[in-house]
């Protein structure tokens, strides 16, 4: 009986840790002014931890290393960009500045999807230091 006991409680810790996990802030491309509202809590951070708080899929991702270090971050795929498809919602783009060079030689990139956002630059690029946020929302351009 007491190996019963035992087991449900394990059972009912585990269950409750595996649903505890954290609902990222922004779940929806509409939402994705919250990132600028709470800008202050990723500033100074790595950018792995904003990522975390992004639902949506990231599908096209840029670095670029001009007067400023930053990411351009779009939620349709290069496809839809061309032909202005894909929701309104959904051509959000979002800007991110990090504090360093961003390593980001486009020979190394896979032929034909080099702006394509994998989980492997995810990592690769996860410890970069958050500046600022920016948002542009394809309905708000004139």
């Amino acid at each position: 009986m007491k190996k019963i006991i035992r087991f449900l409680i394990l059972f009912l810790i585990a269950t409750v840790l595996y649903s505890c996990k954290g609902v990222p802030m922004v779940q929806t491309t509409r939402e994705m002014k919250e990132l600028k509202v709470n800008e202050s809590k990723f500033v100074n951070k790595p950018l792995k931890y904003l990522l975390k708080e992004i639902g949506p899929q990231i599908k096209t991702g840029i670095g670029q290393n001009e007067d400023q270090f930053f990411f351009s971050f779009r939620f349709t795929t290069l496809e839809q960009q061309k032909l202005n498809q894909g929701s309104l919602d959904d051509r959000v783009s979002l800007y991110v500045y990090v504090k360093e060079r961003i390593d980001w030689q486009w020979e190394k990139r896979p032929k034909g999807i080099e702006s394509v956002w994998t989980k492997e630059d995810a990592k690769k690029y996860g410890n970069l230091i958050v500046v600022r946020i920016k948002i542009i929302e394809k309905n708000n351009i004139q």
